[in-house]
């Protein structure tokens, strides 16, 4: 039996806000925007390359909004990534990688993995809310 994540929920207090955020700084594609009365409203976006989906709106949740923590987003270049989020004005944190990886119990330093090791980078950033995703590096291919 296969179980696929397809959606996570996010709590939002301005929903306008946070499509804008997503979708013109972020990068998301707007799959859904379903506004069927006032009192309900639910919007879904998709990460680029992701199976996975976001939903934000009202009525959806009553989890505190900005209350999302480690939300991951596989990258197979994190620098390429920063770079590119923060070009779109996203205040994206310094790189920070595992230390020591081998032997790796919660302490992080600044900067790539010496080795560019899948699961060993991470940059954070939040939306306008507070939730925090993470990017996380898996899959770097060096090139010459």
């Amino acid at each position: 039996m296969d179980y696929k994540l397809e959606v996570v929920t996010l709590s939002v207090s301005d929903v306008d806000k946070a499509v804008a955020f997503y979708t013109q700084q972020v990068g998301f594609h707007l799959d859904v925007d379903f506004r069927p009365g006032d009192t309900f409203r639910v919007v879904q976006l998709t990460p680029q390359g992701s199976a996975c989906s976001v939903q934000i709106g009202v009525g959806l949740t009553d989890a505190p909004p900005g209350s999302a923590r480690a939300l991951h987003l596989a990258v197979t270049d994190i620098e390429a990534a920063h770079r590119e989020l923060t070009e779109r004005g996203v205040d994206v944190r310094g790189i920070r990688h595992k230390s020591p990886i081998d032997e790796w119990q919660g302490d992080w330093a600044p900067g790539l993995a010496p080795d560019r090791r899948d699961y060993a980078s991470f940059a954070d950033f939040s939306d306008p809310d507070g939730n925090i995703w993470t990017l996380q590096e898996i899959g770097h291919r060096r090139t010459a």
